[in-house]
This record gives structure tokens, sequence and C-alpha cells, in this order.
């Protein structure tokens, strides 16, 4: 049977926990017995920093991600791209066209936490049938969303932010999807949707990118624009314009600098400008059987 190295993310790597916290042992050790029933030789890892990550990844055994965000994933996802993707210049003649990294190695996600993620792929949540999945091999292959700041996305990303009371605030952004410009920068947004999956398909309870599909090769994009219009009785009337389009590549260019967003439930800022492009079916997971 394979050997399994089951990983969790301290502090330093992105992680919410070292060895003993956040209650989230049980789970692991659960799924590691149950490998280790299985027959497989199981190595429980806290990594915290790039470089502990880096060395499990350097192993080349089957590899479980105990994560309790989408974000921890994303943080190894990152390591993965990282070690598998050719230098600049240096493309193999075995890439597929349309990518920029070879396929990466499938990894089994143990959730210690509700995870968007999970749901929306429909993965084993418990401990058991997680390890079942890893055992029995069969996996998915996905989408992957790369970035020009060298990080990724897994299920997506919401641009826009909000004042003191919690209601969107309006900010301006070039935002184009290939040749498809959906905001020339100088118009009211309220929120941009970079979706791969439809975990960030909604704003406010406003849908944006619903039919968004991680397997299909696209990524959805949608921008909500706020407009007001003015009747005939000289009233004025405000709504919300959503604007959509589907590609290969999305370019946000804000007016001003340091624009929130979340990216796989991580918090960041959009300098000068941000690409997305997508990496089609370039990541795995471990799926259990139906």
């Amino acid at each position: 049977m394979s050997e399994v190295i089951i990983l969790t993310l301290g502090d330093g790597a992105g992680g919410c926990c070292d060895d003993g916290g956040c209650g989230t042992r049980t789970p692991v050790l659960h799924c590691r017995d149950a490998l280790v029933a299985a027959g497989a030789e199981v190595t429980l890892v806290t990594a915290n920093s790039d470089a502990e990550i880096d060395a499990v990844l350097e192993s080349n055994k089957r590899l479980v991600v105990a994560a309790s965000t989408d974000g921890e994933l994303r943080a190894v996802l990152r390591r993965l791209v990282k070690r598998y993707a050719p230098a600049p210049g240096k493309r193999t003649a075995d890439l597929p066209a349309d990518r920029t990294v070879p396929d990466l190695p499938p990894v089994g996600i143990l959730p210690l936490d509700a995870s968007p993620l999970v749901t929306l792929l429909d993965l084993p949540k418990d401990p058991a049938a997680v390890a079942a999945a890893v055992v029995a091999g069969a996996f998915r292959r996905l989408d992957l969303l790369r970035t020009d700041a060298g990080s990724v996305t897994l299920n997506g990303a919401l641009l826009g932010t909000t004042d003191e009371s919690g209601r969107a605030v309006t900010w301006q952004a070039g935002v184009e999807v290939d040749d498809t410009v959906l905001s020339d920068g100088t118009e009211p947004i309220l929120a941009v949707a970079i979706a791969n999956g439809s975990g960030y398909a909604t704003f406010d309870g406003l849908p944006l990118a619903p039919g968004a599909v991680p397997d299909d090769g696209l990524v959805d994009v949608a921008v909500a624009v706020s407009m007001v219009s003015r009747g005939l009785l000289g009233k004025t009337r405000a709504r919300i314009e959503v604007r959509r389009a589907r590609g290969r590549a999305v370019g946000i260019t804000p007016k001003a600098d340091g624009l929130p967003y979340l990216d796989d439930g991580v918090e960041g800022t959009i300098p000068k400008r941000r690409n997305w492009w997508i990496e089609r079916a370039a990541w795995a997971v471990y799926v259990g059987t139906r």
C-alpha cells in the first residue's frame, strides 16, 4: 500500500493552529487510523512555513491536506504550482498549449471546518470517507486560476469594499475578460466576482456568477454596476446592472490603489493591476465512490 502524508498548516504557513490547537487533531487522527487500517503508511506533518510545505511536496507521497479554510488549501496549491511550473522560457514539449503548468498530482482534502470548496465539489467530509477516497486513488481534474502576483485561486475572488455600516461602497476600475470590456474604469462598481466555482457567485444576496463551473476551462466574471435613471416626472431610481462574461483571462485595473478583495476567503488588496488566467484541468482532488 502507498505512503500518505496528512499535512496541517500552522500559523506561519497561513493556518490557524499548531500541533495541538484549534480542536482539529481528532479528525486528523481518525483519518490516519482509517488509512492505517487500509494498509497505508501514514506520516502526520504540521508545516509552519512555505519551506516546510515544499519539503512535504518533495516527498512525492500521496497527500491529504487537513484544512480549516479554503485559503489553507490554496496555500498548499500555490507551492505545488511553484514546484511543478517550468521556469519562464523553459516550456517543455509535452505541456498543453493552453497551460503554463503540467498536470499537478492529486490531493486529498480533509475539511476541519465548513469548506465552501468541499461542498461545491461534493467531496467526502468524513475522515474515514476521505481516507477511502485516497486509498482508492480515483480523482477528478479541475481548473485552476493563476495570477500575475504569483498566487492561485481555486474557488473564486470577490472584489469590493464596504463602509462602517457594512454597505457596499462604489469604486472604479477597468475590467476586461479576454477581448470583452465589462467596465472602462469610469463607472461606479459595487462588486466584481471572478468565479472558477460558484462559491463567489453572490454579493449581498445578488446573483453574480451562479453558472460558474470548476472544470469547463473558463473563468466566469461578473461586474455589479450602480446605475441611476431618471423617470418622466424627474424622479431618480437606483438599480444594479450586472454585466457578465466568460473567458480564459481577466484583468482588473483599479483607478485607486489598494482595492480590497477576498480570494478563496483570504483578504488582500490589489495595487495597480491584477490578472487572473485559467489553467484548464491543472489540479486534481481524490473523490469518493458514488
